[in-house]
């Protein structure tokens, strides 16, 4: 089922009562990308809690991502209507005591960590007690999550032992901010772990790539029965870790003891990126162990994600700055191939998979097929949300060169 469609069913009778009833449904194209996707996003979801092709209220990962984004762009272009659209979001999703709606603590599913993150922004602005309750709840949560012995978070309590990349980005810049703003500084070590177990879990040296996950158990049909590790290394799997560690050494001081091991890591991650990517289109491909391969297609979310890591790793200077070539080449191939803008300026991306994961009751089992062959959709919050943030490091690129050029 289309976005566009789940979205606007509801647009001639919502709109005229929704917040962005002012909001205008031509997109102007002298705006910088960053501003169009999300003006996009706005006019196909005119509520907030709309978005991740939504129906109904829910808690989850895609609405931090895309909304944490949004409020990035804010920081940066102004404009109040996209402040008050994630405002909307978090002011309906968090009850006055702090409890959140949909949101069960005893599930502990790392998934639904992620949008923490952009509450911290709207606590912040506002100063409301129920947005700290909430923070301080999903903080909770990390106390009893299980663990491997290791330290390492289990994915979710219904995945026992399992490690997947992806809950590193869902967990670990959340935890890593928190502890930076609460000054809770005891917490940066397990922190770190979780970077450097994901990576011990996962590392895959025959291929130099980062598998999707690892059943520490072994027992899953999907493990490899002797290192626990997942069939393949999945592009957006990849993406999510890369994103992971740009987000979280925000906020994790330089002197601390292993965060040198962290960049280790990411300069790994970094030249795996350069080596896989597409020389024709600058792109990179759902399955990135077998780039090329027939049926293996070229994936935005991943593409997306890995730009912006690459952005924000040169920028902040954990890479060498010989990866900006590679980010630009990948940023110009995403607006090349991924980008389409309708006869109002609604911009569009596409190509996106819509979500893979391994096991489950309907079971996932991980091989080539199974990756190639998950849904692929448009506007997939998973591309959208990185597309946004590639794009504002894009253009914060653009005015270090306008300010180089007018000296």
């Amino acid at each position: 089922m289309k976005k566009n469609f789940i979205c606007n069913f509801i647009l001639s009778g919502l709109l005229l009562f929704s917040p962005l009833s002012m909001f205008a449904q031509r997109v102007d194209s002298n705006l910088p990308w960053s501003v169009r996707m999300v003006e996009s996003e706005m006019i196909r979801c005119p509520e907030s809690w709309q978005l991740d092709f939504q129906p109904k209220l829910k808690w989850d990962y895609c609405h931090g991502l895309e909304l944490q984004s949004m409020l990035d762009v804010y920081d940066r272009y102004g404009n109040r209507k996209i402040y008050d659209y994630a405002l909307a979001y978090a002011d309906t999703m968090v009850n006055a005591d702090g409890t959140i709606k949909m949101y069960k603590r005893e599930e502990y599913s790392l998934d639904r960590i992620n949008s923490g993150k952009f509450i911290f922004r709207i606590y912040e602005q506002t100063k409301d007690e129920k947005y700290k309750k909430a923070l301080a709840l999903m903080r909770s949560q990390l106390d009893e999550h299980p663990r491997n012995a290791d330290g390492g978070f289990w994915h979710k309590k219904i995945y026992p032992n399992q490690v997947w990349l992806d809950g590193i980005y869902m967990g670990a810049p959340f935890y890593a901010e928190y502890a930076f703003r609460n000054n809770q500084v005891d917490d940066y070590a397990d922190v770190i772990n979780q970077f450097l177990m994901a990576a011990r879990h996962t590392y895959d040296p025959k291929n130099d790539v980062y598998r999707h996950a690892c059943d520490v158990s072994r027992k899953e049909r999907w493990a490899d029965p002797v290192t626990g590790q997942s069939k393949h290394s999945w592009g957006r799997a990849m993406g999510w870790y890369a994103m992971a560690f740009v987000d979280a050494l925000d906020f994790i001081p330089k002197h601390e003891a292993g965060r040198d091991s962290m960049l280790v890591i990411f300069n790994k991650i970094a030249s795996q990126i350069k080596r896989l990517q597409d020389s024709k289109t600058g792109l990179w491909y759902q399955v990135l162990d077998k780039s090329g391969a027939p049926g293996n297609y070229l994936e935005s979310s991943c593409s997306t994600m890995f730009v912006y890591s690459l952005f924000k790793g040169v920028r902040k200077g954990y890479i060498d700055k010989s990866y900006l070539e590679v980010a630009v080449k990948g940023y110009k191939g995403i607006l090349d191939n991924f980008i389409e803008v309708d006869k109002n300026g609604v911009v569009s991306i596409t190509k996106a998979c819509a979500v893979a994961g391994l096991g489950g009751k309907v079971y996932r089992s991980g091989d080539y097929d199974y990756y190639i062959n998950e849904t692929i959709r448009n506007n997939d919050p998973k591309a959208v949300g990185p597309f946004i943030l590639a794009s504002l490091e894009w253009e914060r690129l653009q005015d270090v060169k306008v300010i180089v050029n007018r000296k």
